[in-house]
C-alpha cells in the first residue's frame, strides 16, 4: 500500500519560514520523481517544486530563491524548505510521487501566511 504523509504545515507570519516533510512508503523512492504542489481556495492545483531523477530540480517562478526541495533516500522522505513566506503562499500543500503512469498524492497540509 502506497502512502505519502505530509507534515510541517501551520500558521506563520509573512517573512517567516516553514519546513514541510513528506514520508513515503510502498514505493521505490529513488526512482520516483517527487514533487510539491499547492492549491489555494478557488484556484487550480499548481506545481511548487519537484525533484526529477537524473535531472535538475524544478521550481515555480513565484518561489524561486525562497523555497528549496530536497530528499533523503535513506528516509524515503522529501522536504520543502520555505523561507520568506508571503500571504500569497497560503494554500494546502500536497506531496506527489510519479513514475511513468503511476501517480500518488498525499492528503495535504495547510500552510497559512498572515500579513
Amino acid at each position: 500500500q502506497v502512502q505519502l504523509v505530509e507534515s510541517g504545515g501551520g500558521l506563520v507570519q509573512a517573512g517567516g519560514s516553514l519546513r514541510l516533510s513528506c514520508v513515503t512508503s510502498g514505493i521505490t523512492f529513488s526512482i520516483y520523481d517527487m514533487g510539491w504542489y499547492r492549491q489555494a481556495p478557488g484556484k487550480q492545483r499548481e506545481l511548487v517544486a519537484k525533484v526529477i531523477r537524473g535531472g535538475i530540480n524544478d521550481y515555480a517562478e513565484s518561489v524561486k530563491g525562497r523555497f528549496t526541495i530536497s530528499d533523503d533516500s535513506e528516509k524515503d522522505t522529501v522536504y520543502l524548505q520555505m523561507n520568506s513566506l508571503k500571504p500569497e503562499d497560503t494554500a494546502v500543500y500536497y506531496c506527489n510521487a510519479r513514475w511513468y503512469t503511476l501517480n500518488y498524492w498525499g492528503q495535504g497540509t495547510q500552510v497559512t501566511v498572515s500579513s
